[in-house]
């Protein structure tokens, strides 16, 4: 309907990538920094804990620079794929949860990082 839009893609696609940066890097620094009060709000180990807070640093970085991009983004949707199993089959919170506080969220995060997986995040990337 709108050609002339396509232009815009790698934008667009640049403008997705940062921000699941901007959601996954404080969350991964939290996560790294705050390791024993962030282990008990998850129901994890405190090692468990780190070791996720430096994939969400090292991935979110690399979605937002572009560096290794398909890659990083792989491992955001497996960090999904185990925040959205905690939420439906530990906590069985439903899919809107209270207070917002549902698994549709994560699965929003979910499929943004796969665009990035099946598009590369775009041309505009540093390296692929």
């Amino acid at each position: 309907m709108f050609p002339q839009l396509f232009q815009f893609v790698d934008l667009g696609l640049l403008l997705l990538r940062l921000m699941i940066a901007v959601v996954f890097v404080p969350s991964g620094w939290s996560h790294v920094t705050k390791s024993e009060e962030r282990s008990k709000s998850i129901g994890m180990s405190k090692g468990f804990t780190v070791f996720l807070g430096g994939v969400e640093l090292a991935a979110g970085l690399g979605v937002a620079f572009g560096l290794c991009t398909q890659l990083a983004a792989m491992g955001l949707i497996l960090v999904m794929f185990g925040a959205i199993e905690k939420k439906i089959f530990v906590w069985h919170i439903g899919f809107w949860g209270e207070k917002a506080e549902g698994w549709h969220y994560d699965l929003m995060l979910l499929v943004m990082s796969l665009v990035v997986v099946v598009t590369n995040g775009g041309r505009w990337v540093l390296w692929k």
